[in-house]
C-alpha cells in the first residue's frame, strides 16, 4: 500500500459518475473520502485470533450477512437489531473503524463489542489490498458475493439516494459500462470476488465463501453452517427452533420494517439515511432494467472472469 495516500491516488484517477471521480490504488478503484482511512486499515490493523470479519464488494448482501453474523454470535442479544441498524452493531473498518486516526476508535456498547471475545467487523476492501493482513492471522472471514447483474443494478439503485444525485442522477447505461469496465468503487467486481474466492480454496478453515443466492435458497442450512464455522454450533434439541428464529428475525421484510430500518436519519460515518440501505433485496431484480443486449455483454465478461478460472457463478 502506499506511503502517500493523496499523491498516489491523483496520479492515477478517472471520472465515474459526473464529476465525481475514483482514485486507483494497487489496481482497485475506491472512493477519494477512504483512501486514506483504506490505509490506515492496512498498515494498522492487527486482527485476533477470535476476530470476526465480513468482507463483500459493495451491495452484495452486506446488511443482511451483518445481521445474520450479529445474531449467530450474540444470541441473547438479538433483540438490538430491532434498535440498531446492523451497520452500527458491526462497524466498517475503513469507514467507521479507522475513519480519523491509526489507533481504532473505541468501540461503544452499540458496536461490535457486546460478545467482547469476538469482535466483529466488516470491509469492502479488496483481499488484494489486505493480503498481508489477513494471511498473518487466524482471524475468521465470510465473504458474500452476489450475481454481478444485481449487483450492478443495486449499486445503480443506492448511487442514485446520494445527495449528488438530486444535481443530476448516474444514468443506468453509464453504470453499466462503468461495471464492466470495473470503474466504480471497490471495483473491479471479478477481481475482488476473485481474490476471496482464491483465498477460500487456500484457507477453507479461515475463510467461508457464500453467495447471496444460495443463503436465500436456503437459509437455514447456510446459518447452521456459518454457526459452525465460527466456532458456536446451534445444540440443544430446540436447535432447529433456535435456527429458524434467527432466520425469521434477519429476515429483509422484518428487518426494513424497524422503526431505526425505515429512518430518514443519517448516520455520522455515512451521508446516507439508514432506510436507503434497505431496497428489495430479491433475486434476478436485473431483468426488470437490463437489455437482453446489456445482459448478454456482462454474461460474456462472467464467462471470462470467472468461468474460465473454474469459479461457475453469475450466469
Amino acid at each position: 500500500m502506499m506511503e502517500n495516500s493523496d499523491l498516489e491516488m491523483w496520479s492515477s484517477k478517472e471520472k465515474w459518475w459526473g464529476d465525481n471521480c475514483l482514485g486507483r490504488v494497487d489496481g482497485f478503484w475506491l472512493l477519494p473520502q477512504f483512501i486514506q482511512s483504506i490505509d490506515r486499515v492496512v498498515k494498522h490493523f492487527k486482527p485476533l485470533p477470535s476476530d470476526i470479519i465480513l468482507a463483500s464488494f459493495p451491495k452484495t448482501g452486506t446488511t443482511w450477512l451483518k445481521s445474520l453474523l450479529y445474531s449467530i454470535i450474540n444470541r441473547s442479544s438479538k433483540h438490538r437489531l430491532a434498535t440498531k441498524n446492523p451497520h452500527e452493531l458491526i462497524p466498517i473498518l475503513e469507514v467507521q473503524v479507522y475513519a480519523t486516526s491509526n489507533e481504532p476508535l473505541m468501540l461503544t456498547p452499540s458496536s461490535s463489542s457486546i460478545n467482547r471475545s469476538r469482535r466483529l467487523f466488516s470491509t469492502h476492501i479488496p483481499y488484494q489490498l489486505l493480503a498481508k493482513t489477513l494471511d498473518s492471522s487466524e482471524c475468521r472471514v465470510v465473504y458474500v458475493t452476489r450475481n454481478p447483474k444485481d449487483t450492478l443494478i443495486s449499486t445503480w439503485h443506492f448511487v442514485n439516494k446520494w445527495i449528488k444525485a438530486k444535481e443530476g442522477s448516474w444514468p443506468l447505461e453509464v453504470a453499466t459500462d462503468k461495471f464492466c469496465r470495473g470503474v466504480i468503487p471497490c471495483g473491479p467486481y471479478y477481481d475482488h470476488v476473485m481474490g476471496y474466492k482464491k483465498l477460500s480454496l487456500e484457507k477453507p478453515n479461515n475463510l467461508f465463501f457464500i453467495t447471496y443466492e444460495e443463503l436465500m435458497d436456503d437459509p437455514k442450512t447456510h446459518v447452521k453452517k456459518l454457526a459452525e464455522f465460527l466456532g458456536c454450533p446451534f445444540i440443544g434439541e430446540d436447535r432447529e427452533e433456535q435456527v429458524e428464529e434467527v432466520v425469521k428475525s434477519c429476515s429483509f421484510e422484518v428487518l426494513r420494517n424497524h422503526e431505526v430500518n425505515k429512518s430518514g436519519e443519517s448516520p455520522t460515518w455515512f451521508p446516507l439515511p439508514y432506510n436507503s440501505f434497505f431496497r428489495k433485496g430479491a433475486v434476478g431484480d436485473h431483468k426488470n432494467y437490463l437489455t437482453d443486449e446489456t445482459i448478454d455483454r456482462i454474461d460474456t465478461l462472467t464467462r471470462e472472469k470467472f468461468h474460465s478460472s473454474g469459479f461457475m457463478y453469475g450466469i
